[in-house]
């Protein structure tokens, strides 16, 4: 009876052995998964983060273009910013630069 003992004891110890030996292989594989993806979703949240940024200043530079198309359809306006970057004049109007 002792060999049938020991014997039953080995078998119960590889089974053990067996059984924690894949938990461990699970529990590895299942964190390094779940790590991979943390990666994966912190990377994409910090992409978002950044095109929330770039779409705000966009939004920003639209309407300031916008603006500049509303005052380009004025021709006063038209004919000040000729006058001004351009130094075009009216006729017998003298420009001068002051710098």
């Amino acid at each position: 009876m002792s060999k049938v003992n020991k014997r039953n004891k080995r078998r119960k110890a590889k089974r053990f052995f067996t059984l924690g030996l894949l938990s461990l292989v699970v529990i590895f594989g299942v964190s390094f998964t779940l790590g991979k993806y943390w990666v994966e979703i912190y990377s994409k949240y910090q992409e978002r983060k950044e095109l929330s940024t770039a779409l705000k200043e966009l939004k920003e530079k639209e309407e300031v273009l916008k603006a500049d198309a509303t005052k380009l359809q004025d021709p006063d306006y038209i004919a000040r910013y000729a006058r001004e970057k351009y130094l075009y004049s009216k006729d017998g109007e003298i420009i001068l630069q002051i710098k």
